[in-house]
């Protein structure tokens, strides 16, 4: 693909999924845009073990940009980052075609592993603001994370997955039966997880107000006993 065409191809990207943007001239601002076109021309370096050139132009494009993707990670087309501030993409991270990524995502490793060590999105993946992936695995296709999730392990595809750590709530488009929540637009199993609780505790202080006030009428008696 000619450098033309792919960046009408990328201001296509732009276009489609920021509804902010009104011109095309206005893409050539856009952080995501400039710091993609970066990547490429890096992730290139990078594949011919110029190892040091691939580095130098993607921190240049971080400072520009305030995101961080290394050259060795692997990326397919349309990929979109929404305003990106504070995106970091690890070096063994694959992204799959049409991924959309929103400020402060991480595609990180744990820190004790060797070889692949960052995360894989499959096709259309959507990582909501805020959102930390984090280790070796899989998010399969089509799936949300949902914003300031930390998810620490697989996810199928058709799947959303929301709370820290991170645990599946929709699954294939259906509620999972654990987490029956009603909320506008993603579940919040930590929010359910702390209304069952609170439950729990006002269950747990009328059985001690009942046993309290039995102690006492047994207490009464016991006085009442004596006194005859």
């Amino acid at each position: 693909m000619g450098i033309i065409s792919y960046i009408r191809e990328e201001i296509q990207v732009v276009r489609e999924r920021d509804p902010a943007i009104r011109s095309n001239m206005e893409v050539f601002l856009y952080p995501s845009f400039r710091v993609i076109l970066k990547y490429r021309l890096a992730h290139k370096l990078y594949l011919k073990k110029h190892y040091f050139l691939a580095r130098w132009i993607s921190q240049r494009a971080a400072r520009k940009t305030g995101i961080e993707i290394h050259p060795g990670a692997t990326i397919g087309k349309g990929l979109f980052i929404d305003h990106g501030s504070g995106v970091i993409i690890g070096e063994t991270a694959v992204i799959g075609n049409n991924v959309t990524l929103y400020q402060g995502v991480t595609l990180g490793g744990t820190g004790k592993e060797k070889g692949k060590r960052h995360p894989t999105l499959e096709d259309n993946v959507m990582v909501s603001a805020g959102a930390k992936i984090l280790g070796s695995f899989t998010i399969g296709e089509n799936s949300k994370i949902g914003a300031g999730s930390v998810v620490l392990e697989e996810v199928p595809p058709n799947c959303t997955v929301v709370g820290v750590p991170g645990r599946i709530v929709r699954m294939d488009n259906k509620k999972i039966p654990r987490s029956d929540l009603d909320q506008i637009h993603l579940p919040d199993p930590v929010l359910n997880d702390i209304r069952k609780l609170q439950q729990e505790n006002i269950r747990l202080h009328s059985q001690l107000r009942r046993l309290i006030k039995n102690m006492r009428c047994i207490e009464k008696e016991g006085e009442a006993d004596e006194d005859l």
